[in-house]
């Protein structure tokens, strides 16, 4: 039975994620993050839909991996954000502050490199942490362990591994 053109399954669907955005909900715009590092990451990354600043670097490579266009400019916008100075895609061979782990490795690779991250102390982006069951539980887990800061926007789990952060979770 259609009605207004949505399938009545279509509309019960909508009630069941009716707890995951009232849960998300009071995070809003960054109102209730008692952060201030997290609510200037969410005023000035994921609020930003343009680059802040001149600086491609990250922007470029993410495109050229065939990145969604938002995904590419928020991460840019995080990589100047907190003055980071180098980044990794699918690796951490060398050291860098940022390491950007894409839903192409597998979940033990992710565990293996997650780890290596976080004993060096760079900030980790997982990329579609919702695509499928098993990587959103392995998402889950790993904020859940976290001993820092992780931030959860629905597009990337961001794991930051500074010591003067303390261990909190936002679901934005």
């Amino acid at each position: 039975m259609k009605i207004n053109g949505r399938t009545l399954k279509r509309r019960l669907y909508s009630l069941t994620t009716l707890p995951t955005r009232v849960a998300r909900a009071r995070y809003f715009r960054g109102h209730g993050v008692h952060s201030p590092f997290v609510y200037g990451i969410v005023r000035q990354v994921f609020m930003k839909s343009h680059l802040s600043s001149e600086e491609r670097v990250l922007f470029d490579a993410l495109v050229a991996r065939q990145f969604v266009h938002r995904r590419a400019t928020q991460l840019q916008n995080l990589f100047t954000y907190c003055n980071y100075r180098s980044f990794s895609i699918d690796s951490l061979s060398n050291p860098c502050d940022l390491c950007i782990l894409t839903e192409s490795s597998s979940p033990a690779t992710t565990l293996e490199l997650v780890e290596r991250a976080v004993r060096r102390g760079t900030t980790v982006a997982l990329m579609s942490p919702y695509n499928g069951r098993e990587r959103a539980e392995l998402c889950r887990q790993l904020a859940e362990h976290h001993t820092c800061t992780s931030v959860d926007n629905r597009g990337y789990l961001l794991l930051f591994t500074n010591a003067a952060l303390p261990k909190q979770h936002y679901r934005i």
